[in-house]
């Protein structure tokens, strides 16, 4: 594939993996949240979301964060803790808690993705799926962990 003089490919590409990252992270949230009801495992959600999905990096991506969702529950909830002490996880709304578990999981477990790229993401579907008090909590909460994470490297 040639690449236009002006790099038009190049950024066609970039804009296809952004795309494909943001529909991943759309599948992980739906899947994590959907978790929270206690019907199926997030595992489990997840497969049957991704059985019409056809974009390989987004499916890769969404396994990636829900497994490590999964994995680190515990030590997830007790950073978000540990952060905003104000704010019990347990009394979160449901996609509250499963926005932050995810964000967080992806700041702290995806190490392909610059940590300022997870944030400025989550915050946006924060924004989105929560509205601006959790879009400013999603942000102090990532970003002071992020912080806190390059500090001790």
């Amino acid at each position: 594939m040639a690449t236009a003089p002006d790099g038009s490919r190049a950024r066609r590409g970039n804009e296809e993996l952004v795309r494909s990252r943001r529909a991943g992270r759309r599948l992980a949230l739906a899947s994590v949240f959907e978790a929270e009801f206690g019907q199926r495992t997030a595992d489990a959600i997840l497969e049957r979301h991704l059985a019409t999905e056809g974009d390989a990096e987004a499916s890769a991506l969404a396994r990636e964060l829900v497994a490590n969702v999964v994995r680190h529950r515990d030590t997830l909830d007790a950073r978000i803790t540990a952060a905003a002490p104000q704010y019990p996880v347990v009394s979160l709304a449901r996609m509250d808690r499963a926005l932050l578990r995810c964000g967080l999981s992806e700041v702290l477990h995806s190490p392909a993705t610059p940590a300022r790229v997870a944030i400025a993401e989550w915050v946006e579907l924060a924004r989105t799926y929560s509205g601006d008090p959790m879009r400013r909590l999603m942000n102090g909460v990532l970003g002071r962990i992020a912080r806190d994470q390059s500090a001790t490297r």
